[in-house]
C-alpha cells in the first residue's frame, strides 16, 4: 500500500495530520493507525492459514499471491515468449514482405 509513497509524501502527511489534529492529538492517532495496521496484518495472515488448512494438504504449497487478478493479467503479458517458443518480435530486412496468414484475416 505505501510501496509508492516517498520521503516528500510522508512529510506532506505527516504536516496535514500535525494541522488537522494538532499536535496534541497526532501521536495517539499515529498509534492508532499503527495498532490498526498491525490487526489487518494478523488478520490477513490468519485467513491464508486457515484457508490453506481448510483446503488439505494437497494444496498446502497453493500460493494465494499468484491468483489476485494483476499477477493473472502480468503473467499473461510478460510470459508470452515462455509459452510458444517464438520470438516475439523480429526486424524484417529492407524490403522484405512481412508475414501474412489468409486464416486470420
Amino acid at each position: 500500500m505505501f510501496n509508492h509513497l516517498g520521503w516528500s509524501e510522508l512529510i506532506v502527511l505527516a504536516v496535514v495530520g500535525l494541522i488537522v489534529l494538532g499536535p496534541d492529538r497526532l501521536p495517539k492517532a499515529a498509534a492508532d493507525a499503527a495498532r490498526i495496521l498491525r490487526q489487518l496484518r494478523a488478520m490477513a495472515h490468519n485467513a491464508t492459514a486457515d484457508l490453506k488448512a481448510e483446503l488439505g494438504p494437497e494444496m498446502a504449497d497453493l500460493d494465494l499471491a499468484s491468483l489476485h487478478p494483476r499477477r493473472i493479467v502480468q503473467s499473461a503479458i510478460w510470459d508470452d515468449e515462455e509459452r510458444y517458443d517464438a520470438p516475439v518480435s523480429s526486424a524484417l530486412e529492407t524490403g522484405e514482405r512481412p508475414p501474412y496468414d489468409d486464416d486470420a484475416t
